[in-house]
């Protein structure tokens, strides 16, 4: 993984030291609130309704051990001893006093971590796929070029001040992993007729109170252009984005209003005057990918026979392999999903404790390192196949072997009313609820794989618009009431959820969700998917069910 040098250090312990300046003279009554509002938001920081909410960057989701373990420590000391994962990979402390936060980011600082740019009107965190690397369909790594891109646009001087957030998402195979469709800017990595490897660039994608999928600006960019095209669509963005209307204000709508055509036209012309400006030669590509080079993996791993043995012995850890556990591109070698996702907990929390496992177990399996997925899991991404019972048990005992990976108990849920200010209803307890009802892993094994997206407001965190089914929390003159949306999709065949009626009150939310499975489990065919018989038969039978009563 990237190691910063010594301009990286600097630069990020300088932003420490200047955070902790801005903090002191708020708290002396130097700054107003607003005043200091946007330089707590430049560092991560929120204002929550029970206390401040800090938001830390993990680039491409990529965790070194002796991160993770600074990560569990800091929340141990400074919060509840517990972090939150998010969509976008990555983490949060929901608990820490306004006046610690500069104490956490300098701890942070000694493991490259920090909070520039996880919030704010700025180019976000990049995000790309869990199993960047290591997957046998991918073209090519695309972490190098996440890394080249976070390292353009941090402290970008001419994007810190953009009309909204805007988030960028880079892939390297025909599966997505990533929802690249649902980001300002998705990055496909592509072969042309020449069988050169360069970028498919998609724009104007985004979900919240508008989802839209991005669509193609351009079909293939030599690599060596990534970033003065970027900087390109950046531009005129900055100059069209609306700034009057803050729900009008992403590029998915300035996408809308102008044009896909149009905006076309004018970031090709914008390029004209700064491609040759900004080319990415040859000698900084390589110095890049010099940090993301394979590890040295075991040749004899690929003869380990204990691992078809043990599935063969029992049958607890052969249904943990089957649902958590997925192929390497090297023999021998195996990825294995840690779900966050167990039974009554929030999705995305895990304890300092637990982390503290993750991180010993990294070093012992997986070669020091842990990656986190947009699904809000964690995952050890090289671990020999000989190893992986001894790592189930492991996982089994810090209740972190939950084999639920890609069933509905995997919900993807936002903090929802119960710690967001922006929120119109709750989240997690509704987790909670559905999986109280949903308790027999060999029933969700046998509806196969169905995403359940859970979000408290019209914002969209838990992407509810791209879930099989997907939950939106609305508020109705003080009451908590759900529309539900099914048929979405944010992979490669990605689509937006129909709308399937009028909201439906909270307590009848489980009830609903229980009546669609049983539409679902009548119309299938055999083997068929939950997403599958949507598209097939439509939403009009589970409207049907679902509204007979009323």
């Amino acid at each position: 993984m990237y190691q910063y040098d010594n301009y990286d250090q600097t630069m990020v312990e300088q932003r420490v030291a200047q955070y902790r300046d801005q903090t002191r003279r708020f708290l002396a009554g130097e700054l107003t609130e607003e005043q200091f509002r946007p330089l707590r938001l430049m560092n991560g920081l929120y204002i929550q309704i029970h206390a401040p909410m800090l938001r830390i960057a993990v680039p491409y989701g990529l965790m070194s051990s002796k991160q993770v373990r600074k990560i569990a420590e800091v929340s141990r000391k400074y919060d509840r001893g517990y972090v939150h994962f998010t969509t976008r990979t990555n983490f949060q402390m929901n608990w820490p006093t306004l006046e610690s936060v500069p104490d956490i980011l300098a701890e942070l600082a000694t493991v490259q971590m920090h909070g520039i740019q996880s919030s704010g009107n700025c180019i976000r965190n990049t995000t790309s796929d869990q199993l960047a690397g290591v997957s046998a369909d991918e073209i090519e790594d695309p972490r190098p070029w996440c890394e080249i891109i976070r390292q353009w646009s941090t402290f970008h001087p001419e994007f810190a001040y953009l009309p909204r957030k805007f988030k960028i998402a880079v892939i390297g195979t025909k599966e997505d992993r990533a929802a690249t469709q649902l980001h300002d800017i998705g990055l496909h990595l592509v072969k042309n007729h020449e069988g050169e490897t360069g970028f498919e660039v998609l724009v104007g994608g985004g979900l919240g109170r508008t989802p839209i999928l991005g669509q193609v600006i351009r079909p293939f960019l030599e690599k060596k252009d990534l970033l003065s095209y970027l900087e390109a669509i950046l531009r005129v963005y900055n100059r069209l984005g609306r700034r009057d209307n803050k729900y009008k204000a992403r590029i998915k709508i300035t996408v809308r209003e102008h044009g896909l055509s149009h905006i076309r036209e004018l970031v090709e012309a914008e390029w004209v005057h700064i491609r040759k400006q900004l080319v990415l030669d040859d000698k900084e590509i390589a110095r890049v990918k010099q940090y993301f080079t394979e590890p040295a993996y075991e040749a004899t791993a690929a003869n380990d026979v204990s691992f078809a043995q043990m599935q063969a012995e029992d049958a607890a850890f052969a249904r943990w392999v089957k649902q958590n556990v997925v192929a390497h591109k090297v023999a021998g070698y195996k990825i294995a999903y840690i779900s966050l996702k167990a039974p009554l907990l929030p999705p995305g929390d895990v304890t300092s404790d637990q982390l503290d496992v993750v991180a010993d177990l990294a070093d012992e399996f997986s070669m020091g390192e842990i990656r986190a997925s947009h699904n809000q899991n964690l995952l050890l991404s090289d671990v020999k196949q000989g190893d992986l019972f001894a790592l189930w048990l492991r996982l089994q005992a810090e209740g972190l072997a939950t084999a639920n990976i890609n069933t509905m108990a995997d919900m993807i849920c936002c903090p929802g009313l119960d710690f967001c200010g922006l929120a119109n209803a709750t989240s997690i307890p509704l987790a909670k609820e559905i999986n109280e009802r949903f308790d027999d892993l060999d029933y969700l094994y046998d509806l196969g794989d169905i995403k359940i997206k859970i979000s408290g407001c019209m914002n969209g965190c838990a992407h509810q618009s791209v879930g099989h089914i997907g939950i939106l929390g609305v508020d109705k003159k003080g009451e908590e009431w759900y529309q539900f949306t099914l048929g979405g999709s944010s992979e490669a065949d990605a689509s937006l959820g129909e709308r399937l009626g009028r909201a439906i009150p909270k307590d009848e939310v489980v009830d609903t969700v229980v009546t669609l499975l049983e539409v679902f489990k009548e119309l299938r065919h055999e083997d068929e998917l939950f997403l599958a018989t949507v598209r097939r038969v439509g939403i009009d039978p589970f409207k049907e069910r679902v509204y007979a009563d009323n």
